[in-house]
């Protein structure tokens, strides 16, 4: 595998993709969150149809939380790769070149984990909030 198709894997494949998920796990917890802030709790009458509601879209977030930083490490490997790749194809140790493919490796890193920290954050959040609404929707159902 060429170390220039390599490099781009890692630059626009998987920092893209960690790109990617950092947006959605703003984007769902933010409409979670108007979401909640709008419901009505009077308008459902059974626990499951309110529980289906509630939790729309709050897996996923824990699904990025989980593999951001798999995806990250998938970044380092290549990185690690792409390093050795560039030292065995030039047939001299340039420090230049190791250090600047291991920078590459390290940012896929720090990118799953800036992903990964706060989608686990607030799906936390959420679950915490969809107890609230449910105990909140029980407390009314007694009424």
């Amino acid at each position: 595998m060429d170390s220039e198709i390599l490099k781009e894997m890692v630059d626009y494949g998987i920092i893209g993709v960690l790109g990617l998920m950092s947006f959605l796990t703003v984007w769902f917890y933010i409409e979670r969150l108007l979401f909640f802030r709008s419901i009505d709790l009077g308008h459902y009458f059974h626990k499951e149809e309110l529980e289906i509601e509630l939790t729309n879209n709050v897996t996923i977030l824990s699904s990025f939380g989980s593999n951001a930083p798999y995806i990250g490490l998938l970044g380092t490997v290549l990185g690690i790769i792409l390093t050795f790749l560039e030292m065995g194809n030039t047939g001299n140790i340039d420090v230049k070149i190791i250090m600047s493919s291991l920078g590459l490796a390290l940012k896929a890193t720090a990118m799953g984990l800036l992903v990964a920290i706060p989608a686990i954050l607030f799906h936390s959040h959420l679950v915490r909030k969809i107890e609230v609404l449910l105990s909140r929707w029980e407390l009314l159902q007694k009424r």
